[in-house]
């Protein structure tokens, strides 16, 4: 697989398919697991913190495997998925932290190219949750937005 912005190919190679089967040894429950997420998510972690608690802390090791859904649609049904997503949240976060440095640093064509393609970046999955709706219709990009966004 190629990478976006760049001319090589990638990382690429078969993995070994996780298993999807709820393991022997993990006792908790769908509802157990579900109020755990809930709670988590109040707290403001995005779902990958969240499957990393759940997996460090309380012994599940995949809440896919044991509710039989990813924990994204999980949190949908219980009605606390972020307005935006994490993905999007995250590279928000790193368009502020460039535009930081390029205040600072105005002449730093590097990190202005880097800051570019991130925003591209960004256009880019805005349009696809766009169409999946995850996000409103109205929602667009912007450096200001951006900065108010993360805060």
């Amino acid at each position: 697989m190629s990478r976006i912005h760049s001319g090589r190919k990638g990382r690429a190679g078969s993995h070994r398919p996780y298993p999807l089967v709820k393991p022997e040894w993990a006792t908790a429950t769908v509802e157990e697991i579900a109020t755990q997420a809930v709670q988590l998510a109040k707290a403001g972690r995005p779902a990958a913190q969240i499957g990393q608690v759940l997996r460090d802390s309380y012994g599940i090791p995949s809440a896919r495997a044991v509710t039989g859904k990813s924990l994204g649609s999980l949190l949908a049904a219980h009605g606390v998925r972020p307005e935006i997503p994490d993905d999007l949240q995250a590279l928000l976060k790193r368009v502020v932290h460039l535009q930081g440095h390029l205040k600072a640093h105005p002449n730093d064509l590097a990190n202005r190219r880097g800051l570019n393609l991130m925003e591209s970046r960004i256009r880019r999955l805005a349009r696809y949750y766009r169409q999946r709706e995850r996000i409103p219709e109205s929602w667009r990009y912007s450096a200001a937005g951006a900065a108010l966004q993360v805060e």
